[in-house]
């Protein structure tokens, strides 16, 4: 098991159905683009379900929550639409999700499920990215997650003008 204090890890099942996916440590814009490759790369696959156990996750951030919505999103489009099932986030975890909007686009689960990992489930690498590549990545999220909740453009504003702004400069 990963030490939470001093590392992040998303262990990842893609053989299970749902698709099966844990989040230990802090999951943040550092290593958010990991999980968003996968995420693509499982929905090419045709994997439509996911199930995301927090348990272990101690803080997440706006761009990880964004790439959880451009996720969520697509996965509604999907025929026959998918799910995005998230569970075990603890009080200040559901308490993000909730006050961004999200919970009305994914499922949202307060009771135990079962989730054991198989021999199959492996860490994702989330090493690589460059500056670029990652202020990308945090000014899409952010616009999935104004594209799910209007409102959240106001709170998330100034962050959008700066990611875009740094964005425009470096391309």
């Amino acid at each position: 098991m990963p030490d939470v204090a001093s590392q992040s890890v998303y262990l990842v099942d893609c053989d299970s159905d749902p698709v099966r996916v844990r989040i230990s440590g802090k999951a943040n814009f550092q290593n958010s683009a990991c999980l968003k490759d996968f995420l693509q790369h499982m929905l090419a696959e045709g994997k439509s379900r996911f199930l995301l156990d927090f348990e272990q996750c101690a803080t997440m951030d706006s761009t990880f929550l964004g790439v959880l919505a451009g996720a969520a999103l697509e996965i509604k489009r999907k025929a026959p639409e998918g799910k995005l099932t998230l569970f075990r986030l603890g009080t200040r975890n559901l308490e993000l999700v909730r006050s961004l909007g999200l919970h009305r686009l994914m499922q949202v689960e307060s009771g135990e499920l079962s989730v054991a990992l198989t021999d199959s489930s492996h860490a994702l690498n989330c090493e690589g990215k460059s500056e670029l590549d990652n202020a990308k990545l945090a000014l899409e999220a952010h616009q999935n997650l104004v594209k799910v909740d209007e409102s959240n453009r106001a709170k998330f504003q100034d962050v959008l003008t700066f990611l875009k702004n740094k964005v425009d400069k470096k391309v």
